[in-house]
């Protein structure tokens, strides 16, 4: 199963293993956590069957959505796409002033989604994200490899 793979890579290199959307598969692995967007179970639900491991949801653009994550004790928020992106279709696409009205009401981890690359993710940690979501910029880059997209970010 490639989750095994994934996961055996994840641990070589000290890097979180999370599942995006899948509760089960997550629990199955022995995943680090997953990731929920708010149309997947519920945070209390997915606590129950994952215990302790690393839970985050996902807010798009809303104070009130990361508000309820927090009271529901998620470890980490996230809101995006912040920029246009081809990964997935988006709905939402929240201001830089998102990350600093989060971290004024929490110290919980703030993770920034969405068309990030080399040349704007400085403008979401300088906006007070904590963590970064990288998809299309490493997997799907025409003129870079992997490796060389992510030093990009060094």
């Amino acid at each position: 199963m490639i989750g095994k793979k994934i996961k055996k890579i994840c641990k070589k290199f000290k890097v979180k293993f999370l599942i995006n959307d899948d509760v089960h598969l997550a629990k199955k692995l022995n995943a680090d956590g997953c990731h929920l967007g708010q149309n997947d179970m519920k945070i209390h639900k997915a606590r129950e069957l994952i215990r302790n491991k690393i839970i985050g949801i996902t807010c798009h653009n809303s104070i009130k959505l990361a508000k309820i994550a927090l009271k529901n004790k998620a470890d980490y928020i996230a809101f995006g796409a912040f920029f246009s992106t081809k990964t997935k279709k988006t709905k939402y696409q929240p201001s830089l002033n998102i990350l600093k009205k989060a971290r004024k009401i929490t110290k919980t981890p703030i993770v920034a989604i969405g068309g990030i690359n080399a040349n704007n993710y400085k403008k979401l940690l300088l906006n007070k994200a904590n963590l970064l979501a990288i998809s299309g910029y490493i997997w799907k880059n025409r003129k870079l490899k992997p490796i060389e997209a992510i030093k990009k970010f060094k």
